[in-house]
Formats: structure tokens, C-alpha cells, sequence
């Protein structure tokens, strides 16, 4: 073996071939090959190197060759050559438009300049508030936003554009409500591939069109010398603003074909998503009320509260230590108090992450511990301490920001505060939500879909028992321990309806034996024998399941109810790990999705009854399956009534779709 080895790898220097020394030379780079080559394969960071200037020592420090060098910007001073411009806009089919601003803070920002483009190679930029030294020239901006209102607000006239939904927030801080949303480039990328890559400009430009544009970073600096942009040089601000506005424009050019020939996915575009826009954007504005008191109340609660774990955690470990650190903590588990090691690090290290300390937690008190101390200071840091900070000193309200272009399933997300993370099983958590509140003479309601994934397993899986379970209103959970544990439904224990409920959420997630065995806290085999039995009286079930994986396999992707696309890149993998995993997104992907679509549905139905009826009422929170109100004393039953049925009719399901509503001074009242 050791001569085989040595033969095998020894050059072999003797080999005819048909090159040259010569042919082998480094020689300058087929720039338009390697773009395409890496478009191809979305090398991302590649292709932004390529496409950057000066990057071949031998190379011209010019633009790449599939690069747009020809780009006409027109900066507009002139108030002539402003109403020639606002004249072509109005008589546009479509145009792109962009906003500059002085913050990505929608509620504190104000408009810097306008860019727009109508035709692919010309994009216009109008600076009207930087505030550069000497300049002189620029348009006054309250009389040019006047201007433009009547366009802005226009239905009639289309605009396509980047993320509108920030500028149309922006617009609304100086009295504009942008209208004639056409397209927005960001969600057309994210409804043709959701997961495929990013959905900013940069990362489009580079994938779409085999662009670098230019970044915020190259005009406004980075890090601590950072400026804002209205004290950008307007020569650069220009160039920045017009490329934004051409590439989006150039962007809806390449990308509205892609969806129009996928009549579901064009479907989800302008039925769902770009109807959104404008509500979102409604949401965010709106605001929640918070207590500052409450949350001040809570978070010193909270810090005697963790100084006094802190001292019973170090008691157990018999020394006082740094909770927070990974190495001191598991010095203290693993080597003085020589617990069992459940899973390591990549390095090799026992790990103490969350996991590990919650199946300790079962046999041990200082993982009990741990975790109580960890979540506690989670919703300090996290909430009770940075809600009071986020408080828009002009409304006296927190505005998070929703996310469309995030999740793979659809689901919208929000960040600023995030609001989807908020416990609500925790005592801690419950208080949080009481810090949401209602202002004097008005209530908080709150209005959540009720199982809608389950129901939604139900309505795809066309299964006879779930069909039936749901149609008679009859407990799911009771309904299915009743079938598993083979008792009458009135036999059925609260022990026996906890396992059932594990089974029946767990199943939807493709959850194994192993997993439903830690959960319910039962040997793998007796969790085993519960899949089984379950499978054998819901076949509906495991047929859909079986079908799903199969389909996945075939195409590589699933769908929603609605036609949402979820690609699953790793459902053929060769390592069984990962196409197991992507299996198990393959069947709870179309239901967690379609309950995703479902409450976007709702969103969009309900704002607009809100707005036809001018109730004094407003949606101010989507989390999850639930739409939270802001409503008057005296109008709360009449939106009870409405939101109540128009949320369980918005869609035609083989189930009834139940809406549970709450009303309280807040929003943990509300449930």
C-alpha cells in the first residue's frame, strides 16, 4: 500500500500533451464570459469583483463590458426642465421613481431628491434638499412635492419601483399618498424565487442584468464617517439616484416576463403581495400605544429577578462564574459537575446551547436555571428595555417595520420592533403584551384564525376524519387521542389531549419518532407505535404526505393553496440528512404558506371594508394568524361582527375557517 501511494501520487511527467507552455500562460480575463459564467451559477461576490472597476492590474479602471456605461442622468435645477419632465411623466404608461432621504427610518425620514426613469438609458434626478456649502440651484422642495402630488396620488398613472412601501411612507411624512403602485421589483423577484437569492437592487442588478451599481457606501461613506445623504456631493448623488431609478425600470423589464408566463405565480403577485403594499404601509403608520411606565415597571422586576438566578445558579455550581459565557458555563457542566455531554460544537466542545440545556433541564436544576436566566434577559434586552427607546417621539408609538421579501413561505416578518417574537405562554411575556394599549375610550381587539394549518391540512389532505372533526366543530386534539389511545372522545384525558396535540402540530412539521418521543416524553418506540395508529385512522393524511414528498421530488418544489411557489434546492441531495430535511419542508411548506396567504387575504379585504366604511377604527399589528385593532368603545362591536366573518369567508375551504376575537384595554386582554 505504501508503493501503491507512492506511485499515486507522483507527478507523472512523461504525459503527451496537447498544450504548450506558451498556452498556459496567465492572459487577460474573457470579461464577458466570466459574467455570464457566474450569472449563471450566482456567484455573487465574484461577479460584484468583476464588475467593479481597476479590478485586473492590466485592465482599464472602467466598467465591465455588459455593464450600462451609457446611462444619461439629467440633474434638474432648472424649473423648466423640471415641467418638461413632471409633462412626460404624466403622459407615461409606466415610470420608475425613488426616493432619497435623510434616514432609512420611515417615520423620522425626509425626501433629499426624486429620481425617475421612463425609458431604459435616461433617469433623471431633482435634488431639493442637500445641504452642501455654496450650492446653489436646487428646486424648492415644498413647491416641486406639490407639483407632484396630483401625480403621486394618481391611480391612473403607473409606477414601478424598489420597495415602494418605504416610499410611499416617506411621501406620507410630507402629506403624499402614493398611489398607482404597478410593480415593485423586489417582489416580483421574491414571488418568481423566495429563497433563490437577496431581493435588494444590488444583489437583482448583479443576478438580472449582469450589473454592479453603485452602492450607498461609494457616495455616503461607511462606518463612523457615515453622512446622510442630503450631505452628498449632488454630482454623485445624481449618478446614485438616476442608476436606481434605470435599474429598477430595466430590472420590471426582465423580471414581469418571467411571471407572466406562470399564471399562479403571476396571480400571487397582484392578487396578494402588491395589494399588500399600501396596507402594510397603513399598518406601520398606525402604530401601536405603549406604556412606557409598564414596560420601566417590568424591566427592574425583571433585573432583581436575574440578579437573583444569577445567585442561585452560581450556589449550584458551587462557584460564582459568567453566566453568559459558552467556556465558564461548560467548564461548570461538564467538568466540575460532570454532566452528561448531549451534543458538541463543530470544534469539538460540549455544547450549551438551548437544546442541550432543555434536556438537561429534565434531570438537573442549574439547566433549569440557565434557561430561565436566559429568557428573562432575552425579553429584557429585547423588549422591556429597547420598547421604550423605540417610541416615535412625535406619536408616542412603536412602527415596526414588515417584511414581504423574507420568508420562504410567505409569512411576513418585522424587525424595529419585531413583534412576531413576543411570548405569549410565559407570564413575562403576557405582561409585554400588556404594555400594548388601547388610549381612553377605545379597546384593543384582537382576531386570530383558530388551527388555520391544521384546517388547512384538512382542506389538502381531503381526509375524512379530520374533515369530519372540524365540520362538527368537535375538539381536533380531543378528536385525535379519541382515535390514537382508541377511547370514546369523552374518555379522552388531559394527558392523553396534551400528546394528541404534540402528534397532530408535530406531524405537520414533520416531526420523527425520536423528536415526538422527547416532546411528549415517551421511549421512541412507544412515539412510533402513536404515528402508526394515527396514520392508520387519518390514511387522508399520510396519502397527502406521501404524494407531497413524491411531487417535490419530481419538480423540486411545492405550492400553496393559492399557487405560492416554495423551492426545496435540496430535496434530491446526495446526503440523506439534508433530503430528509427538505422532505419535511416539502409538507409543511403549502400549509404554512397558505395560512400565510390566507391572512394577507384577510389583511387586504379588511382594510378595504375599514376604508369604504370609514368606522373609527384601525388595523395597527399582524402576528402570525392574528390582526390586532385599534377601535372606538362604541364602534367595537360593529368591527367584532365584520372582521369575525370576513376572516373566516375570505377564502373556500372543505373546512370552516374559525376566527376567535378578543377585547380588552390590551392586548394580552385580547386573548
Amino acid at each position: 500500500m505504501a508503493e501503491l501511494s507512492y506511485v499515486l501520487a507522483t507527478i507523472k511527467t512523461d504525459c503527451e500533451l496537447a498544450l504548450s507552455e506558451s498556452d498556459l500562460r496567465s492572459a487577460s480575463p474573457d470579461t464577458d464570459r466570466l459574467i455570464e459564467l457566474y450569472r449563471d451559477l450566482e456567484f455573487k461576490s465574484w461577479l460584484d469583483e468583476l464588475l467593479s472597476p481597476g479590478l485586473f492590474a492590466d485592465s482599464p479602471a472602467q466598467p465591465a463590458p455588459s455593464q450600462v456605461s451609457d446611462l444619461s442622468v439629467v440633474t434638474i435645477t432648472d424649473q423648466a426642465v423640471f415641467d418638461s419632465w413632471l409633462s412626460r411623466l404624466e403622459a407615461a404608461p409606466l415610470f420608475a421613481f425613488d426616493t432619497e432621504t435623510t434616514s432609512l427610518n420611515y417615520m423620522q425620514a425626509e425626501i433629499v431628491g426624486l429620481s425617475f426613469a421612463i425609458e431604459p438609458g435616461e433617469a433623471a434626478y431633482v435634488p431639493l434638499a442637500h445641504l452642501n456649502p455654496g450650492l446653489e440651484g436646487q428646486l424648492d422642495r415644498d413647491r416641486i412635492l406639490d407639483q407632484m402630488k396630483p401625480l403621486l396620488e394618481s391611480d391612473a398613472v403607473k409606477k414601478v419601483g424598489q420597495h415602494l412601501k418605504y416610499d410611499a411612507n416617506v411621501l406620507a411624512n410630507h402629506g403624499i399618498t402614493l398611489r398607482g403602485i404597478a410593480h415593485d421589483t423586489m417582489l416580483q423577484s421574491y414571488i418568481i424565487d423566495a429563497a433563490g437569492s437577496r431581493h435588494d437592487m444590488g444583489s437583482l442588478a448583479l443576478k438580472y442584468l449582469g450589473q454592479r451599481v453603485i452602492s450607498f457606501e461609494e457616495v455616503a461613506g461607511k462606518g463612523a464617517k457615515q453622512v446622510s445623504f442630503d450631505h452628498v456631493d449632488i454630482e454623485q448623488a445624481a449618478a446614485y439616484a438616476a442608476e436606481d431609478a434605470d435599474v429598477t425600470l430595466r430590472l420590471h423589464e426582465t423580471l414581469m416576463p418571467k411571471l407572466e408566463v406562470e399564471t399562479a405565480l403571476n396571480d400571487v403577485y397582484q392578487r396578494l403581495e402588491l395589494p399588500l403594499v399600501p396596507v402594510l404601509s397603513k399598518i406601520e403608520r398606525n402604530g401601536a400605544l405603549v406604556s412606557i411606565d409598564k414596560l420601566r415597571a417590568q424591566s427592574h422586576e425583571i433585573a432583581i429577578r436575574l440578579a437573583e438566578l444569577e445567585s442561585q445558579a452560581c450556589e449550584l455550581a458551587g462557584q460564582p462564574f459568567n453566566l453568559a459565557s459558552p467556556k465558564q458555563l461548560g467548564e461548570i457542566l461538564f467538568e466540575k459537575l460532570e454532566l452528561p455531554v448531549i451534543k458538541k460544537t463543530p470544534k469539538g466542545a460540549p455544547s450549551t446551547a438551548e437544546e442541550v440545556l432543555v434536556e438537561l433541564a429534565n434531570d438537573y436544576e442549574l439547566p433549569a436555571v440557565l434557561i430561565e436566566h436566559r429568557g428573562l434577559a432575552k425579553l429584557k434586552s429585547t423588549y422591556t428595555d429597547k420598547l421604550p427607546e423605540m417610541v416615535d417621539t412625535r406619536t408616542g408609538r412603536v412602527h415596526t417595520s414588515y417584511h414581504q421579501a423574507v420568508t420562504a413561505t410567505g409569512r411576513l416578518s418585522s424587525s424595529d420592533p419585531n413583534l412576531q417574537n413576543i411570548p405569549i405562554r410565559t407570564q413575562e411575556g403576557r405582561r409585554i403584551r400588556q404594555a400594548f394599549i388601547a388610549p381612553e375610550g377605545r379597546k384593543i381587539v384582537a382576531a386570530d384564525y383558530s388551527q388555520i394549518e391544521l384546517r388547512i391540512m384538512a382542506h389538502l389532505s381531503s381526509d375524512a376524519g379530520l374533515l369530519h372533526a372540524f365540520a362538527n366543530e368537535l375538539d381536533v386534539h380531543s378528536a385525535t387521542a379519541a382515535e390514537v389511545f382508541d377511547v370514546s372522545l369523552d374518555e379522552v384525558t388531559t394527558d392523553q389531549r396534551r400528546k394528541a396535540k404534540a402528534i397532530n402540530f408535530g406531524l405537520i412539521y414533520g416531526m420523527s419518532a425520536f423528536g415526538l418521543a422527547k416532546q411528549i416524553g415517551v421511549a421512541r418506540g412507544e412515539a412510533q407505535e402513536y404515528i402508526d395508529r394515527y396514520f392508520a385512522r387519518y390514511p387522508g393524511v399520510a396519502d397527502y404526505m406521501d404524494a407531497t414528498r413524491s411531487i417535490a421530488h419530481e419538480q423540486g418544489y411545492v405550492e400553496t393553496l393559492l399557487g405560492r411557489r416554495l423551492y426545496l434546492p435540496e430535496i434530491n441531495a446526495r446526503n440523506k440528512q439534508r433530503q430528509l430535511a427538505a422532505e419535511r419542508t416539502a409538507i409543511n411548506a403549502p400549509m404554512q404558506g397558505t395560512a400565510a396567504d390566507i391572512i394577507k387575504l384577510a389583511m387586504i379585504d379588511v382594510d378595504a371594508w375599514l376604508t369604504e366604511t370609514a368606522l373609527d377604527a384601525k388595523m395597527i399589528m399582524q402576528v402570525h394568524d392574528e390582526l390586532v385593532f385599534e377601535v372606538a368603545d362604541e364602534a367595537c362591536e360593529t368591527l367584532c361582527n365584520n372582521v369575525t366573518e370576513r376572516m373566516a369567508n375570505v377564502i373556500e375551504l372543505q373546512v370552516p375557517l374559525l376566527t376567535e376575537v378578543g377585547v380588552g384595554a390590551n392586548w394580552d386582554e385580547a386573548h
